[in-house]
């Protein structure tokens, strides 16, 4: 009776379990130190390869942790924790996934902040899962036959970028210059200007952060929300507090997010805050895996870890959709110093740079833009006709203005053609002068640097100077607001249009007058 008794209880126990054998590459962790773990018994994992690490079986509550392999010896392969290393310990079990890194993409993460790995950290809930599908962080860049050359506009708002350095759809334009002199409210303006783009030609903006702090992050996202400006954003933050690996995922992780929206034939735009930080985060990971140092302690493959990245950035022909991806990289100097290794890399991959000088911005110059060592090698063939009009006299006038102004130091018996030169050029510098928020749709960049151009701030003090663009432009707005209509629409600066607008500020210079 027992033994029938104990026979049921075990057949009850057994119903419902297969017992066909199934086969299953596992291996053990056997060391684990600053977010790095070196795996034994996995000879046929391969790199950039997802494992698990979990306890022994029979540990009730076991974490789960994701890890990449970055890093195959002769006995043991190296790996990365994308998660809390303090919870693995040696002689944990190491699982093979087959699969590689994959970040979850799509619509549903518009107006959203998550991490590297696509969970959502800003509180809203989980994301539409009807809405998402996934893309490895790690994809080729587009062949030369599937790009189209750069010819359409990215508009920022900030009158000296959209002039004299302009940036174009598909472009990889870097951000440079020291710490707190403007390069993040530099990217963010660009990202609120997008609102002055019609909703089906509006570029999704992806910002990535990379190693900042915690508050600064959640200050941007305030700052875009209550303008809107969410709405067409996705924030994938890897902050001080995460773990270095996510530092080292975030850029590829965005860069995917980005490219799903460039295949359906949008575009997008992706903001890297900053990639010194990420190369540090590299050279931190290189070390821990006893790769061998090269310059300044980073790895030799530095290079690569960037350029692979950045040369996803594109603008697709017509028959791949005709989408495209900006990238708008920051790089943070120290001391004004270009000539380190990290910029120096990034110099060489990109379209151009963007120079912001301490010295200006000390001097009350924001944004601090140097324009004689800041230069788009692409964006001038996609500026408006109306923006090239006047933006090559700016530079002309400009250019000059830096040469006298440098001679003036030393003379002080000037002409009074040299004088005029030098004082119109001291008033377009306070013309390009421009606060965080206030960016300007390209109608009225062309208006106010129009009125620089042809001498119609030359008898205003310097002091008033914005004062007076900003009173000059609401008059426009309010009186010939057609002008500015014309402009925004044909993207031309006709000289009948030109002659209406000298009548407006004509008019204007009366007004104000009496």
């Amino acid at each position: 009776m027992e033994k029938d008794y104990l026979f049921d209880i075990l057949k009850k126990e057994l119903e419902g379990t297969s017992l066909t054998p199934t086969k299953e590459e596992v291996g053990r962790v056997v060391s684990v130190g600053d977010g790095v773990v070196q795996i034994e018994g996995l000879p046929n994992v391969v790199f950039s390869e997802m494992v698990e690490i979990t306890r022994w079986p029979g540990e009730k509550n076991t974490p789960v942790l994701p890890a990449l392999i970055l890093n195959l010896e002769e006995y043991a392969v190296g790996a990365v924790i994308l998660g809390d290393d303090t919870l693995v310990q040696e002689g944990d079990l190491v699982r093979r996934t087959g699969k590689v890194l994959s970040v979850p993409v799509g619509e549903a993460l518009l107006g959203r902040v998550v991490s590297p790995l696509g969970v959502p950290l800003d509180g809203k809930g989980s994301l539409d899962q009807k809405k998402l599908s996934f893309l490895p962080i790690e994809r080729p860049a587009p062949g030369v036959i599937d790009r189209s050359p750069v010819n359409v506009s990215l508009a920022t708002g900030i009158k000296v970028i959209d002039a004299a350095i302009p940036i174009g759809r598909g472009q990889r334009e870097l951000i440079i210059g020291d710490r707190q002199i403007g390069k993040t409210a530099m990217v963010q303006d660009t990202i609120l200007n997008q609102l002055h783009e019609p909703k089906e030609t509006r570029p999704v903006c992806i910002y990535v952060a990379i190693g900042q702090k915690a508050s600064k992050v959640a200050q941007l996202v305030k700052d875009l929300e209550s303008r809107g400006a969410m709405d067409y954003t996705i924030v994938v933050a890897a902050v001080g507090s995460d773990p270095v690996p996510l530092w080292f995922v975030a850029p590829y992780a965005g860069w995917s997010m980005g490219e799903y929206f460039r295949d359906k034939g949008k575009d997008s735009v992706i903001i890297y805050d900053d990639l010194s930080k990420h190369a540090w985060a590299w050279r931190q990971i290189a070390l821990l895996l006893r790769r061998p140092p090269g310059r300044e302690a980073y790895p030799g493959d530095v290079f690569y870890l960037h350029s692979r990245l950045l040369e996803r950035a594109a603008k697709l022909s017509k028959e791949k959709g005709g989408g495209s991806l900006t990238a708008l990289p920051i790089v943070e100097t120290q001391l004004g110093d270009v000539s380190a290794y990290i910029p120096t890399n990034i110099i060489s991959i990109t379209d151009g740079q963007i120079y912001l000088e301490s010295d200006l911005f000390s001097k009350g110059q924001r944004p601090a833009v140097n324009i004689g060592l800041s230069v788009s090698r692409v964006g001038s063939t996609a500026q408006t006709k109306a923006m090239k009009k006047v933006a090559s006299q700016l530079k002309l006038d400009l250019a000059q203005y830096q040469e006298l102004a440098a001679f003036a130091q030393f003379s002080q018996d000037l002409d009074a053609t040299t004088k005029k030169r030098i004082d119109r050029g001291a008033r377009l510098m306070e013309l390009l002068k421009q606060p965080q928020f206030e960016v300007l749709p390209m109608e009225q960049q062309v208006c106010s640097l129009f009125a620089g151009n042809t001498g119609y701030l030359d008898s205003v003090p310097l002091e008033k100077v914005r004062e007076f663009e900003s009173k000059l432009l609401d008059y426009v707005q309010a009186h010939h607001s057609d002008i500015l209509e014309s402009i925004k629409k044909t993207m031309d600066f006709s000289e009948d249009v030109q002659n209406t607008l000298k009548q407006a500020f004509n008019e204007f210079k009366e007004t104000a007058q009496n």
